[in-house]
């Protein structure tokens, strides 16, 4: 295995709610975190499954990646990133599949990276990471005491080319194929990790990120859950669903 599904990241303007949503409703706890030339960074881990980072710009050139994608269209899903164990051979398999990374950045052996653009990753970034090290500040002190621990258990992503996706996240990104059916493909990693892959066409950029989907490590979801998290996940751009449940958006 040299790749695995880390975590995904939401560029958002205003971090409050992102804590809250997914630290105090989802027990979410501090994984780690740091500031990055033009944007600040911060990612919370579950019980099980990939991590949340929230992004934020915090100016000057650097963050006008962050910033261009804020003013176009809001707080909201910005990319997958996997983790890797040989990002040269990583990007030796993406140019093979056709594919020319954009962002390559391999100059600091503590986090070595590179991009696909959603135009070439099914409508969303795709990131791609050695790392050797983490960063270890503290924990935001914004960041409020988690609520019961939850798993976070599925992202359903919708695409136009499910064939072409699917070879992408299992010939590149080494996710196994758990599951195959008319119009949808369940893509898992270790520790829980999983994509629910579903086509759907007239997306722009060939794809779209549709929900994501957590459930509680033991016991329910609450009714009073519910009604906190459905306007902290619009803040934030995303759908978020309390298994089982109604989709919060």
């Amino acid at each position: 295995m040299t790749a695995i599904l880390d975590h995904l990241a939401i560029g958002t303007a205003a971090l409050g709610g992102g804590w809250e949503l997914f630290g105090g409703v989802l027990g979410g706890t501090w994984a780690y975190g740091d500031d990055s030339p033009g944007f600040w960074w911060g990612q919370l881990k579950f019980a099980a499954g990939p991590k949340i980072e929230l992004l934020t710009p915090t100016g000057g050139p650097d963050a006008a990646f962050l910033e261009r994608f804020l003013a176009a269209r809001g707080a909201g899903p910005h990319h997958f990133n996997f983790l890797v164990t040989d990002i040269e051979d990583t990007l030796a398999r993406i140019k093979a599949f056709g594919i020319e990374p954009v962002g390559v950045s391999l100059a600091d052996p503590a986090w070595r990276e590179a991009f696909l653009h959603p135009r070439d990753a099914h409508g969303i970034v795709i990131q791609v990471a050695q790392e050797d090290g983490t960063p270890a500040p503290p924990p935001p002190r914004e960041l409020p005491e988690p609520g019961p621990p939850a798993r976070f258990d599925l992202i359903e992503h919708h695409v136009g080319d499910l064939d072409s996706a699917v070879r992408l996240f299992s010939e590149v990104l080494d996710a196994q194929v758990e599951a195959a059916g008319a119009g949808t493909a369940e893509l898992i990693w270790p520790g829980g990790k999983r994509i629910r892959l579903v086509r759907e066409d007239g997306l722009p950029l060939g794809g779209a990120l549709h929900h994501i989907r957590f459930s509680r490590a033991a016991g329910a979801f609450s009714a009073r859950d519910r009604e906190r998290a459905a306007p902290l996940a619009s803040r934030l751009g995303v759908t978020v669903e309390l298994a089982p449940g109604a989709l919060a958006s």
